[in-house]
């Protein structure tokens, strides 16, 4: 817990401090010199004092120091040992002197064991120190013209030394700061600010390649200027002060070129298309950079360069230049060269206007430009097609064709070439017309025009004017559907072209077109025959031909007609059919009108059979008739009517008089009401059957049979019909009686007296008798 360390160390003392031990009424330090036999030292010191000083040792030495704690009895409880080395011994100054306005230089004697010297020069209570490892050393950071006072010590790892006498030096002056500068090519003007405690200058002045001679000036002034020197030259400047001893100070040193002489044979080279012009001239001796300037009234262009040319950019068309160079060297600039003058190329010709004052002809006019002296103008179309015209005047002429773009470009020209681009402009003839556009109809009131597309076309506006108005159709493709039209009229169409940039082409041709005619209106239909139908219609067209057509199931049936009616004949009975009529005409045909029902009147049955039930009772029976539902049969005759209403195919007629001349006829009715009056070949009722028959025995094996006739001129045959035989009795004509002989006996005979017919038919319902 007990410990000593070194607060301070010079050539002869080393100061030591420790803590406070406790118990501890003194401390007791020793130092004994290490390699030096016999030196050591001792020192005592109070409880309450907790550092001390060895002193008296010798400089450079190293020591070996121990310090104890001893309490009142003289006994040590704890001891401490360091090592620590004396600084050097303290150096002597030979001499201080100043060679430069901010240092002063120190020599002196080394020091035996010194690693190193710390210079101090003070100037009352400031001071700047420095460490040098041997003589001679500096301090600098000094102040010109400034007395010094000058210590040194020296060092080793141990410590310093204490400072060495003082010696006395004073700083020279401090080096004029020259300002130089060249106001013309064949001089240097030198100037500077006042130097503290200076009583003189000196300035001289050399070429810095050590040709020629040195020029010196010595003055109390603080300017010079030196004349008649070399053009563009480097010049090397010194210049110092002195005090009133004649003690020169510092010097400095300038390197100053006298200005460049002004360039010589400036030539110009004016570039038309860039609007540039290329400046070369002589290179001037010390010339670094060279300015050209090519001014235009308040306009001024210019380029620096290295070399003995140069490029002015971004000259404006239309002016007149005066283009000068200027050399340039570090000392600043020349004189300007004689102006130049430079006419440059003129500009693009403005207000530039084009137009087609007639179809097929364009002119091109613009605005007259300064220096102008000709112009060309360059069309050229969107199809690679480049004209030109070459004129002093303000216009030219073009031909043109329809639905191309033309670029137009005007250039000016003079002795310095082109002027420059100007805009270009454009200009787009009117579509070309279509031609040979054909029209399609596709109903009355439908009209479908299509032509070939045509050059410069972006969009087609159709137009059909009629009496009534116009219709309008637009599209982009080269087809368009003229809907809404009147049917039966005449309209004048024409297809415009249309492009953004001209708009419509109005001049196009039309050409006449006639819509097809209008639908016809079927008023009535009516019936001239059973198989011949009249057709009556509205004639609503000037000149188109009717056709009128029944459809049906049965097939189709045609007429024709210019007027307002036609017949539809030979149309099948029975048959329905839908009837319209169309208009035709060399501009088309028509829509169909409506159609109107047709239905013809049922067909006569083919086959009609009568057959003679009863007496008073016929059957008639018949094929059917193609459209008929309901049949009405009559058999007329003087004596009365018979009639039959029936759906079927066949009737019993009753009240039917014997032996009469019947007329036949039928009504076929179809399901609509129409009826179709069939009449057919008389009928006669059968013959009567005779009345009074009476049956005779003539024996057992004969009968006669009496009847009453009906008619003198009728045959009868009687008919006897029996299980043991049939027999038959045929009497004479106009005889009423008839004898059956050789039958059988013992029988039961059914006995029938009836008429024969013409035909020798036996009718079969004349009444039986029973005869046994």
């Amino acid at each position: 817990g007990f410990s000593m360390s070194v607060y301070d160390v010079t050539s002869r003392s080393i100061s030591l401090k420790w803590p406070k031990f406790s118990g501890a009424s003194s401390y007791r330090v020793t130092a004994t010199a290490v390699n030096t036999v016999g030196h050591s030292l001792l020192a005592h010191f109070s409880d309450v004092t907790l550092k001390g000083t060895l002193t008296s040792l010798i400089p450079g030495a190293t020591y070996a120091i121990r310090a104890e704690a001893i309490d009142k009895n003289g006994i040590s409880l704890e001891e401490a040992q360091i090592m620590q080395s004396t600084a050097p011994d303290v150096p002597v100054i030979d001499q201080a002197y100043s060679k430069l306005s901010n240092s002063i230089t120190v020599e002196w004697r080394a020091v035996p064991g010194a690693t190193g010297y710390l210079l101090t020069a003070r100037d009352g209570d400031s001071f700047i120190e420095t460490v040098v490892t041997n003589s001679p050393g500096t301090v600098t950071g000094l102040k010109p013209a400034t007395s010094y006072r000058i210590t040194i010590r020296s060092i080793n790892s141990g410590g310093k030394s204490q400072p060495s006498p003082f010696r006395k030096a004073k700083t020279v002056l401090a080096a004029p700061v020259l300002s130089v500068r060249s106001p013309s090519c064949d001089s240097i003007a030198v100037s500077w600010k006042a130097v503290y405690m200076a009583a003189g200058f000196s300035v001289s002045l050399m070429r810095s390649d050590g040709l020629g001679r040195m020029l010196k000036e010595n003055t109390t002034n603080t300017s010079l200027i030196f004349t008649n020197l070399d053009p563009g030259t480097l010049y090397t400047i010194k210049a110092y002060a002195w005090n009133v001893n004649g003690i020169p100070g510092d010097d400095f040193t300038y390197n100053q070129r006298t200005s460049p002489k002004a360039p010589a044979d400036v030539q110009v080279a004016f570039n038309s298309g860039a609007l540039r012009a290329v400046v070369s001239w002589m290179p001037t001796e010390g010339a670094l950079t060279y300015s050209v300037t090519a001014s235009s009234g308040l306009l001024k262009q210019k380029c620096n360069t290295s070399s003995a040319s140069c490029m002015v950019p971004s000259l404006q068309c239309g002016s007149e230049y005066s283009v000068s160079v200027t050399a340039y060297n570090d000392a600043g600039p020349s004189k300007p060269t004689h102006a130049v003058s430079l006419k440059t190329v003129p500009c693009a010709p403005v207000n530039i206007s084009i137009e087609e004052d007639e179809p097929g002809h364009l002119l091109v006019s613009w605005s007259s430009i300064n220096f102008g002296h000709y112009y060309v103008v360059f069309v050229k179309s969107d199809d690679g097609l480049e004209v030109h015209c070459n004129t002093s005047h303000t216009q030219c002429h073009f031909q043109s064709d329809c639905g191309f773009t033309y670029f137009v470009s005007v250039f000016a020209y003079n002795k310095a070439g082109q002027s420059p681009l100007g805009d270009v402009f454009n200009y787009t003839t009117a579509p070309c017309c279509p031609s040979d556009f054909r029209a399609t109809f596709v109903s009355g009131d439908t009209v479908r025009v299509s032509w070939a597309a045509v050059r410069g076309a972006e969009m087609y506006q159709t137009r059909a004017d009629g009496w009534r108005g116009a219709r309008l159709c637009n599209d982009t493709a080269t087809a368009c559907t003229l809907s809404a039209l009147h049917c039966d009229t005449r309209y004048n169409i024409s297809v415009y072209s249309f492009s953004e940039a001209r708009g419509s082409n109005t001049s196009c041709a039309s050409k006449y077109v006639a819509t097809a005619p209008c639908s016809p209106e079927i008023k009535n239909i009516s019936k001239e025959t059973l198989s011949a139908i009249s057709v009556h219609w509205q004639s609503n067209n000037e000149e188109a031909t009717y056709v009128v057509t029944a459809r049906g199931e049965a097939g189709l049936w045609h007429c024709t007609s210019s007027g307002n009616s036609c017949t539809l004949i030979n149309l099948p009975c029975g048959s329905a059919f839908s009837v319209s009529a169309i208009a035709r005409s060399p501009a088309g045909q028509s829509l169909p009108s409506y159609s109107v029902p047709l239905e013809t009147a049922p067909c006569c049955p083919k086959d009609l059979i009568l057959t003679q039930v009863t007496q008073s009772v016929t059957n008639i029976s018949w094929s059917l008739g193609r459209g008929a539902q309901t049949y009405v049969t009559t058999l007329e005759s003087p004596k009365g009517q018979a009639r039959c209403r029936t759906l079927r195919n066949y009737c019993l007629l009753g009240c039917i008089t014997c032996g009469t001349n019947y007329t036949v006829s039928l009504t076929a009715i179809s399901e609509t009401g129409l009826t179709a009056s069939c009449t057919y070949q008389g009928y006669s009722s059968s013959a009567c059957c005779p009345s009074g028959v009476k049956l005779y025995r003539l024996g057992s094996n004969a009968i006669r049979v009496y009847w009453r006739a009906s008619e003198e001129r009728l045959n009868y045959s009687t008919d006897l019909h029996g299980s043991k035989g049939n027999f038959t009795c045929t009497p004479s004509s106009g005889l009423s009686h008839c004898d059956i002989t050789e039958i059988p006996c013992g029988d039961v005979y059914t006995v029938v007296v009836a008429p024969v017919t013409e035909k020798g038919l036996k009718l079969t319902f004349c009444p039986k008798k029973i005869y046994s």
